[in-house]
C-alpha cells in the first residue's frame, strides 16, 4: 500500500491479508486525526516476494530516462543509473512485514539504519550490477534482462503518450524504479516525474551533476532556447552519458519498428550490442 501523494517511502506499508485492508480503511474512517478532506488516494501493488538478492539483501534500480518529445516519441537512457540496497538481509517472514529496513530500498529510509554506510550510501552502479550478473548468470541472460528493462520503459512511455502535453518547449527526466526477481525478470515499480536530485555521497553528487548537465545539453542545444519547430535529434557528441533508447520518427522512416518480444531473447542491436552481419552498432527500435 502506497499513498499517491508522498515520496521517499513515507506512508508505505505491507499487508498479506485482505482483512488488513478492511481494518485499515475502517480505522482511518474513525480516526480523529484524519479529516475527511485530507484523506489520500492509495495504490495497491503486488509485492515481489522473490527478489534477486545480492549478499542476501534486496535492491532495486533507479534509472534516468529523458523524454524530449512524445509525438513522435524520442527518449534517451542515462547510462549511469544505480542500484539501492537495503541494509538488512531479506526475509519473506511475515514477522518482518513492518521492518522497512528489509523491504524498502529508499535511501531516505535506509540512511537511518544501524548498518547504513555513509561512504557508498548502499549503492552500486548499474555497470557493476551488469558485471556481477554476467559473471554469475552469464552474458546472454544479462543482455536479455537489460533488453527487457528497455522494452518496459519504451512501452510505458508509449502507453501515456496520447495524453501527455507535447509542447516542443517541454522535456522531462523521469526516474524509473525497477526491481529484478530471482528469475531475472524485471518489474516496473513506479515512474517518478522530477526525481530527487539530492545527493547522499560524493559519487552521487558527481553523477547527478553530470545528469543535469547532460540533460540540459540535449534539451537546450547550444545553450539557446530552441525554436518551437525545432525537433531534430541532437548530434552524438552532445549526448554525454545519454544514449538514444527510442526514436519513433527514425523507426517509422526506416520501416524498422519491431516488437522486442519477437526477438525471443536474441539481440538485434540494442545500444551496446552489435548487429550480427554488419558488425556495426544498430539502433534498436521497438513498437
Amino acid at each position: 500500500m502506497k499513498p499517491c501523494g508522498k515520496a521517499q517511502g513515507k506512508g508505505i506499508f505491507l499487508i498479506n491479508k485482505l482483512s488488513q485492508i478492511k481494518k485499515w480503511s475502517r480505522d482511518s474512517k474513525t480516526s480523529s486525526f484524519v479529516s475527511q478532506s485530507s484523506k489520500e488516494a492509495y495504490v495497491i501493488s503486488l509485492y515481489i516476494n522473490n527478489p534477486l538478492l545480492i549478499g542476501g539483501k534486496k535492491f532495486d534500480l533507479r534509472l534516468y530516462v529523458l523524454v524530449s518529445t512524445y509525438r513522435p516519441l524520442r527518449c534517451y537512457m542515462y547510462k549511469l543509473g544505480f542500484c539501492r540496497f537495503c541494509t538488512v538481509k531479506y526475509t519473506p517472514s511475515t514477522s518482518e512485514l513492518d521492518n522497512m529496513f528489509v523491504h524498502l530500498t529508499n535511501v531516505a529510509i535506509q540512511k537511518h539504519g544501524d548498518d547504513y554506510n555513509h561512504i557508498h550510501g548502499g549503492k552500486w552502479t548499474v555497470s557493476n550490477l551488469r558485471l556481477y550478473l554476467e559473471s554469475t548468470r552469464g552474458k546472454e541472460v544479462t543482455n536479455k534482462l537489460f533488453d527487457e528493462i528497455h522494452w518496459i520503459i519504451v512501452q510505458s512511455l508509449k502507453a501515456v503518450a496520447p495524453v501527455m502535453n507535447n509542447d516542443k518547449h517541454c522535456f522531462e527526466c523521469y526516474g524509473y524504479d525497477i526491481i529484478i526477481d530471482d528469475k531475472l525478470k524485471p518489474w516496473l515499480i513506479e515512474v517518478n516525474a522530477s526525481p530527487s536530485l539530492t545527493s547522499s555521497t560524493a559519487n552521487d553528487r558527481i553523477l547527478k551533476y553530470n545528469l543535469i548537465n547532460d540533460t540540459l545539453n540535449i534539451a537546450v542545444p547550444n545553450g539557446e532556447i530552441p525554436d518551437c519547430k525545432w525537433n531534430k535529434s541532437p548530434p552524438k557528441e552532445v549526448l554525454g552519458n545519454y544514449e538514444v533508447l527510442y526514436d519513433e520518427e527514425m523507426a517509422q522512416s526506416d520501416g524498422s519498428d519491431r516488437d522486442l518480444r519477437s526477438r525471443s531473447g536474441q539481440s538485434t542491436g540494442t545500444k551496446g550490442n552489435r548487429g550480427r552481419d554488419s558488425g556495426k552498432p544498430v539502433l534498436t527500435t521497438w513498437k
